[in-house]
């Protein structure tokens, strides 16, 4: 294909859950903190001060949606960091103890779990946690529990408080027994804020990643939720920056995008749930019409942003490139590891054969997706298959 077809040629995005482009609005909010107000926050001088208090400012903002306290939240690069403190930072203060995470968690997860003591918990064929394999599998040692609140391959939404109230009644047996080892909830909530709520007491968790990437904001930006009294080790050693939690110099250009992608991200979820589900029932209606043609994950409890369906005897890979030079961008699944060429161990965990995982696409929307954009994928599909 010659650059001039390339260049002229419709392009379809499906892949917001990997990456979303970053908000025109959130922009205008970053650029004077990468020009005229450059300051580290934590100098001595007036016009750091003023930086330092938008800093403040856009802790408090986050600390509002989250329904927490503004001290609660510690700023990250995005989601790998945000798990990496949250799982290395319990498991090293409690070094003699395990943890348990779901498997179909993100590698974000499930690597630096691989470092301590630690059990996966089973799900169904449709991603669902298995509930009472987590009440099996939780002992007298277990400190930690890692539960993704959407899952970023399948869009499986994990019922949190039904894992937080196992939580609870392990924590009421533990002071039974006198047992003081604490047992605490981490979430991975990246996928989360475009369509789903955040308050932290009503999902019951202890610890939520959030990731700037995926809300429209500014790549390696995040924070990391850590309710009071959650004892953490530093594993990111310094300045004593974020209260020691996460030493380093604060980006104030990321820190208040990443504030601003959220807010945008919370006023528009409601409006946002609604025209996605609109869009992606269509789709999944019109793809599961084919004989050829299944949905991995679950029709109920699913982000309606998120369709995976398995191509009969179509390579993902093949298809992936054929759609790519029809200008439609989809992924095989997690983008963090699309080039390992392994089957994904999400679809491996739900039951899918290695063969059926690679022959699995995943289609993700977003805000700027239309009905006439998935109608081209739709009809160019079923061309090419």
């Amino acid at each position: 294909m010659n650059t001039t077809r390339l260049s002229s040629m419709k392009t379809i995005y499906l892949d917001y859950a990997a990456a979303t482009p970053l908000d025109k609005s959130v922009l205008e909010h970053m650029l004077p903190f990468l020009t005229e107000d450059f300051y580290n926050p934590n100098a001595n001088y007036l016009k750091a001060n003023q930086v330092k208090s938008k800093v403040n400012q856009a802790r408090k903002d986050i600390a509002i949606i989250l329904g927490s306290r503004s001290n609660e939240i510690i700023f990250t690069t995005g989601g790998t960091e945000g798990n990496n403190i949250a799982i290395k930072g319990v498991m090293e203060n409690f070094p003699e103890s395990n943890m348990l995470y779901a498997a179909t968690e993100h590698d974000a997860v499930i690597s630096p779990a691989k470092n301590y003591s630690h059990k996966e918990i089973k799900v169904s064929e449709k991603g669902i946690l298995d509930l009472d394999d987590l009440k099996n599998k939780i002992d007298e040692n277990t400190v930690l529990v890692s539960v993704m609140y959407v899952n970023n391959e399948i869009g499986v939404i994990n019922k949190l408080k039904d894992v937080a109230e196992i939580i609870n009644k392990v924590r009421e047996d533990r002071a039974k027994n006198n047992n003081p080892l604490p047992l605490y909830l981490h979430s991975d909530a990246s996928q989360a804020p475009n369509l789903l709520s955040l308050i932290v007491d009503r999902l019951g968790v202890d610890l939520m990643t959030l990731n700037g990437g995926k809300i429209y904001g500014p790549k390696q930006s995040g924070a990391l939720y850590i309710r009071t009294g959650t004892k953490l080790k530093p594993i990111i050693e310094g300045g004593g920056q974020e209260d020691g939690i996460r030493s380093g110099t604060l980006n104030p250009a990321n820190i208040i995008g990443f504030a601003e992608s959220l807010k945008l991200a919370n006023d528009l979820r409601k409006s946002e749930e609604k025209r996605l589900h609109n869009l992606t029932s269509n789709l999944i209606d019109k793809l599961l019409n084919n004989s050829k043609i299944s949905l991995n994950g679950p029709t109920k409890n699913r982000a309606m942003n998120n369709i995976n369906i398995c191509i009969d005897g179509v390579d993902n890979e093949t298809l992936i490139y054929k759609l790519d030079q029809k200008g439609i961008m989809v992924a095989s699944g997690s983008a963090c590891s699309a080039s390992d060429q392994e089957p994904s161990h999400v679809l491996r965990a739900i039951g899918l054969s290695d063969e059926k995982s690679r022959e699995s696409i995943r289609i993700s929307i977003g805000r700027n997706t239309t009905k006439e954009d998935l109608e081209y994928f739709y009809e160019t599909l079923m061309e090419l298959i």
